[in-house]
């Protein structure tokens, strides 16, 4: 089960197949999708929150919902995804995705540096990475506020990311 998670201003919960609507939001806008392979149709949703559901299953963490504490509303999704053979070692990536809506207003940063101490607290990783395309400045930006730098450029869906 998903540990207690929460920030300030955002609660975090396990995705459902009821958060189809709340994810086409974001994997159905081009401008939110810009940097990823392609937007998703609801059937890739739909397996997305499979594979998510999953991960907590397997690995204890996957991409969490963010509620907005003060509105209940869905704000985007964070979490922690195994990412498998990056250059040949299988790594924890810090993940986040929003609502275009709530960009801007520090819901990433927050959300992501609660997913960095939970994966040393409770995970007892020793390194956490987030793969991100180098143009992709707001992502960028969320890493570096958290405490994470460049460390080397991968290959990685058919791309090139930090």
């Amino acid at each position: 089960m998903i540990p207690t998670l929460e920030t300030r201003r955002l609660n975090f919960r396990e995705l459902t197949s009821s958060d189809v609507i709340n994810l086409q939001k974001i994997f159905a806008d081009p401008v939110a999708m810009e940097f990823y392979p392609s937007t998703k149709s609801e059937e890739e949703i739909l397996d997305w929150i499979d594979w998510n559901i999953q991960s907590y299953q397997e690995n204890g963490f996957g991409l969490w919902a963010l509620i907005d504490k003060s509105t209940g509303e869905f704000v985007g999704q964070s979490g922690l995804i195994l990412q498998n053979n990056v250059d040949g070692v299988d790594e924890t990536e810090i993940a986040y995705l929003l609502e275009r809506k709530y960009w801007g207003i520090g819901f990433a940063t927050e959300a992501a540096s609660r997913c960095r101490d939970l994966a040393f607290s409770r995970f007892a990783c020793d390194r956490v990475i987030s793969l991100i395309d180098p143009n992709n400045i707001r992502s960028v930006r969320v890493a570096e506020r958290i405490g994470m730098a460049l460390e080397k450029n991968v290959q990685r869906w058919g791309k090139t990311v930090d």
